[in-house]
């Protein structure tokens, strides 16, 4: 082979080593391997959950689903549906998991509809838990929620007490992303009330949301105009539809009424396509968030707990071999006791023959 092609092969540049290739690589190592995240959406019946996530990522994942009656729901119990499915977008795979919890505030009581639903959460910590400390760790699969879409009525004057008790439960474990539903039963002057004072109600209750991270300050100005907008929007009030409406020739995800049509990626009508940004251009960082705090706060508690109950175990087995060490000491000090104890009554005994003696023998 001649020098030539040789050069052109392994190319000489000065200054230049090739590291700087290093994020292609990455890339395409990742674009192969594919994309795991989980959604969970939770909210009260009826506030057109099931299809704002059919709208988002254009598939069905709810093809027969069945809605109970009033009568069913009185004592029906919170349930944890997981759909996965696979996503292919110009040659990058997604594999998304949206879990559903129907039955959330059904009940006459909800006092405690949210616990499942914390289980449930705990459960994927603990799983990957596990699968991380095993001996395979090369295929692991990552079912942890890495986002949460809590919806909150638009009927209302803010939020409910169970809005808030569930917030407050979950906001340490998972990343919380408050939606408005049904933002078409809004006007824009009661929308932008009614977001101010869902904030107001987050900050007095401490309850923490899922903050966009700052732009850096290398980012192009369309991107920092973009991450002020989103964290603007929060919470998103947003419409979701599968209908295609034509209009003005052109067919479009909306909203038919008597006065016009909504239409559901119209910015000026709602939210929906900032919280489709939010959620694809952030998607990496709500992954990180959850791996980095949540799933580490997880981590060091339960290896706190196993440390405190084998350091009972170790204070349980010292106190045994203390009291078996113990033990002789006491016995023989009884004993002594005893011998002593004994020795005093030989001596009255004898002390007492002999002032007898003395008494039958005097003169």
């Amino acid at each position: 082979m001649s020098q030539s092609g040789e050069k052109g092969k392994f190319p000489d540049a000065g200054g230049y080593v090739g590291f700087a290739n290093l994020p292609n690589q990455v890339h395409r190592k990742s674009v192969k391997k594919g994309f795991e995240f989980t959604l969970m959406v939770v909210g009260e019946s009826g506030l057109g959950k099931s299809t704002l996530i059919n709208s988002l990522f254009l598939t069905d994942l709810y093809p027969e689903r069945y809605i109970p009656g009033a009568a069913e729901k009185i004592e029906r119990t919170v349930q944890i549906e997981a759909s996965t499915v696979e996503i292919e977008e110009r040659g990058v795979k997604l594999r998304l998991t949206v879990v559903d919890t129907p039955g959330y505030g059904d009940a006459i009581n909800s006092q405690d509809c949210f616990k499942t639903i914390i289980q449930y959460i705990d459960n994927q910590f603990e799983r990957y838990l596990h699968d991380e400390s095993g001996l395979n760790r090369r295929h692991i699969v990552d079912n942890r929620v890495h986002c949460c879409f809590y919806f909150i009525s638009p009927f209302g004057h803010g939020l409910k007490p169970l809005d808030v008790a569930f917030m407050k439960a979950i906001h340490s474990k998972v990343n919380i992303v408050p939606v408005i539903a049904k933002a078409d039963t809004l006007t824009l002057k009661e929308r932008d009330r009614l977001k101010r004072r869902i904030l107001d109600e987050i900050a007095e209750h401490g309850i923490k949301i899922y903050q966009l991270p700052d732009a850096d300050s290398d980012e192009d100005e369309e991107f920092k105009e973009q991450t002020r907008v989103l964290k603007a929007s929060v919470p998103f009030a947003v419409i979701g539809s599968n209908q295609l409406i034509e209009v003005k020739g052109k067919k479009i995800r909306g909203r038919l009424y008597p006065w016009g049509v909504v239409e559901v990626e119209n910015p000026e009508h709602n939210d929906f396509l900032k919280l489709r940004t939010m959620l694809v251009t952030h998607m990496q960082d709500l992954q990180e968030v959850t791996q980095d705090l949540h799933y580490e706060n997880f981590r060091s508690e339960r290896l706190k707990k196993a440390g405190r109950s084998t350091d009972e175990e170790v204070l349980d087995k010292d106190q045994i071999l203390l009291q078996k060490e113990m033990s002789p000491g006491i016995f023989t000090v009884i004993a002594c006791f005893s011998v002593k104890s004994q020795k005093k009554r030989d001596a009255r005994v004898e002390q007492a023959a002999s002032c007898a003696f003395t008494l039958r023998h005097r003169p």
